[in-house]
């Protein structure tokens, strides 16, 4: 009997939602509007340079990064699925948008190497 890799592609697609919904926002407002428009004063370079090369903060922006991918990858996977009608090609949309979500990840996880 083989089993499905469904339900760890439902778990990448709800922890990635979720987390996409928690901290994109946040983040979008802090760097994109608050810093720039100086409702907030910015941190200094030094200061976000230092975050940013800590550990921990690359290892979560690298899962931020990976688990927004396969979000992106379980939701277009159903729309052409089910909202174009596309049945016929399950198994290459399935390998292009997974693939696609893995390829990048591992592209994102050099860059914040």
């Amino acid at each position: 009997m083989r089993r499905s890799a469904e339900p760890i592609l439902w778990v990448l697609f709800s922890a990635g939602g979720v987390l996409s919904a928690l901290v994109v926002p946040s983040l979008l407002f802090f760097l994109g509007l608050a810093f720039p428009l100086g409702w907030i004063e910015a941190p200094s370079h030094t200061h976000l340079l230092e975050v940013v090369s800590h550990p921990a903060a690359r290892a979560g922006a690298f899962l931020l990064c990976t688990l927004s991918l396969f979000h992106w990858a379980h939701r277009f996977r159903y729309t052409l699925y089910d909202g174009l009608q596309i049945k016929h090609l399950n198994e290459v949309i399935a390998a292009a948008c997974y693939g696609g979500a893995v390829a990048v990840s591992i592209f994102a996880g050099l860059l914040l190497w």
